[in-house]
C-alpha cells in the first residue's frame, strides 16, 4: 500500500471507500477498483474503527494505489469526510464498502465530466441486490424537471440515486462542504441537494454500480429515516430560491411524509401513518390534500399495497 504517493492531480480520481466491519465483502468493493479501466486513481480506504478482520484483509492488498487510514468509530458521514479530507485528486468517486462497480464506471464519469465542463456531479444506472447477489431492482437516471434541487425536493431519493453511484469535482465538494455528521441516514440526499444548489447534474444512463440492500431494510431503519428525511427537508429548505420555499417545498414535505405513511401502513403502523397524511394535508392541501385523503382511506381499509 502506498502511503504518501502524489500522483498528477489534474485527471486523479480519489475512491474513498469508509469500512465498518466489513469483512464479509471489503474485497469485493475493493476488487471491483482495482479492475477499472481507468487506472489513474488513488483508493482511500478509511477503516472506521472496525473489531473484525476489516483492517487486515486491506493490508494484504500490495497494490500502491490503496491508502489506509484507520480510525475511531465516528460513523460513515464521518469516514467519507475523512477520505475527502485525505484526497489529492480533482474529482471523488465515493463506493461503500458493501457495494461495487462494473469495470467501466470511473472511465465513463471522468470523461464525461472532462468533455462537460459546467457539471459538478454525475452518476450512473444503478443495480440493486440482495447481500447474496439476488436481483431487487434497477435505478434508472431521473427525469429532471426544471433543475436537479427542485427534483431532488420532489422526488428524494429518486435523484442522483447512491451514494456508490456519485463522481463530484473537488472543487465543488469543498464548496458545498463535508456530509452531515449529524444525520443517521439520508446523508446523500443532503449532500446532493447541496451540489444542486452550486452546481449541474447528470446521469449516465449505463449500470455501472451495483449496491446491496436487504429487502426489508425500509421497514427496519422507516423511523429513522422518516426523522433524518424530515430534518433533510427543513435545513436545506434555504438552499431554494424564495418562491420555491413556499409552495414547492411545502408540497414536496407533504409528498415525503405521504410516502413513509405507506411504508408505515404496510408495516402495520396505522396511527402513525394517519398521524402523518393529517400532516401532509395542512402542509399542502392544495396540491397533497387529494392524495392524503386517498391515502388515509386506503390505510383505514387496509388496502395499500
Amino acid at each position: 500500500m502506498n502511503e504518501g504517493n502524489t500522483p498528477d492531480a489534474d485527471d486523479l480520481i480519489s475512491v474513498v471507500i469508509p469500512a465498518f466491519n466489513a469483512e464479509a465483502f471489503i474485497h469485493k468493493a475493493i476488487d471491483s477498483v482495482l479492475t477499472q479501466y481507468y487506472s489513474h486513481f488513488e483508493l482511500i480506504v478509511v477503516n472506521d474503527g472496525s473489531t473484525d478482520n476489516t483492517e487486515k484483509i486491506i493490508q494484504n492488498y500490495s497494490d500502491t494505489r490503496i491508502r489506509l487510514i484507520s480510525q475511531r468509530n465516528g460513523g460513515l458521514s464521518h469516514a467519507r469526510n475523512t477520505g475527502i479530507q485525505s484526497s489529492q485528486g480533482n474529482y471523488i468517486a465515493f463506493l461503500d464498502a458493501d457495494d461495487y462497480w462494473l469495470p467501466e464506471k470511473l472511465s465513463q464519469q471522468i470523461d464525461f465530466l472532462q468533455k462537460n465542463p459546467d457539471i459538478g456531479f454525475c452518476s450512473t444506472n444503478t443495480r440493486v441486490e440482495t447481500p447474496d447477489g439476488q436481483f431487487l431492482n434497477d435505478w434508472q437516471c431521473p427525469v429532471i424537471e426544471y433543475s436537479t434541487l427542485h427534483t431532488l425536493f420532489k422526488q428524494n431519493a429518486s435523484v442522483a440515486g447512491s451514494g456508490s453511484s456519485v463522481m463530484v469535482r473537488k472543487e465543488l465538494q469543498i464548496k458545498a462542504g463535508g456530509f452531515d455528521e449529524t444525520l443517521k441516514s439520508l446523508e446523500d440526499i443532503d449532500m446532493w441537494m447541496r451540489y444542486a444548489a452550486l452546481s449541474e447534474y447528470r446521469c449516465i444512463p449505463d449500470t455501472l454500480t451495483v449496491i446491496t440492500k436487504r429487502p426489508d431494510s425500509m421497514s427496519r431503519n422507516l423511523t429513522t429515516m422518516r426523522e433524518n428525511a424530515i430534518k433533510v427537508m427543513k435545513k436545506n429548505r434555504g438552499l431554494l430560491d424564495k418562491k420555491s420555499q413556499g409552495s414547492l417545498w411545502r408540497s414536496s414535505f407533504a409528498g415525503m411524509l405521504c410516502d413513509f405513511a405507506k411504508w408505515e401502513a404496510r408495516c402495520g403502523l396505522k396511527v402513525q401513518a394517519i398521524l402523518h397524511l393529517i400532516i401532509a394535508f395542512f402542509y399542502a392541501p392544495l396540491t397533497k390534500g387529494r392524495l392524503s385523503l386517498g391515502l388515509m382511506v386506503g390505510v383505514l381499509t387496509d388496502s395499500i399495497n
